[in-house]
């Protein structure tokens, strides 16, 4: 889930289940690494040693139920980003697996972000549920069109998406499909 996801309410939820969950934590989220000696502090202020980078840390997520506590990574995603990853399983001591885990997370955002902003998902007017899914489905359909194009000409999809329509409006220029007539 992303940190916008990652309130106690849904992180309690999901442990309810018996379920696992690996979410990012906004940096100025409080937690507590002392087993109550501290007060809370913001997890960007919290000190790492060498064991803690490498296998995570247990913390104590403010107002989240006395008993209950969670798993702690740093994973560095990028040379200027620096993420904190909490995950209620416990027995997770790889900071090398929760970084694979946060990678799949954001392929899946990825593909969202480009179903979204390439291929008019969100456009659909219908109101019955049948041509819904027929929308939803079509514009599947168009993004893998995309994404395939993208990996045989070695471009993005975002480039093979502005050619396309780069090409259809130069066309339509040279050769109106739709004839205007000034009277």
């Amino acid at each position: 889930m992303d940190t916008w996801y990652a309130t106690n309410k849904l992180m309690l939820y999901i442990d309810g289940l018996g379920k696992y969950y690996y979410c990012p934590l906004k940096r100025n989220r409080l937690v507590d690494d002392t087993e109550g000696q501290e007060d809370y502090k913001r997890i960007e202020l919290l000190s790492w040693n060498s064991e803690e980078l490498k296998w995570g840390k247990i913390v104590k997520i403010k107002k989240f139920p006395a008993a209950k506590k969670v798993k702690l990574f740093r994973v560095t995603v990028s040379t200027d980003r620096t993420d904190f990853i909490a995950t209620n399983d416990l027995s997770q001591d790889s900071t090398d697996v929760v970084q694979q885990a946060c990678k799949e997370r954001l392929q899946v955002e990825e593909f969202h972000r480009e179903l979204k902003q390439l291929t008019g998902i969100e456009s659909c007017q219908c109101r019955k549920g049948r041509i819904q899914r027929n929308h939803i489905s079509c514009a599947i359909l168009v993004w893998l069109r995309l994404k395939d194009l993208a990996y045989k000409t070695g471009q993005t999809i975002y480039q093979i998406k502005h050619g396309l329509l780069s090409n259809y409006l130069v066309q339509q220029l040279k050769r109106p499909a739709v004839p205007m007539f000034i009277a």
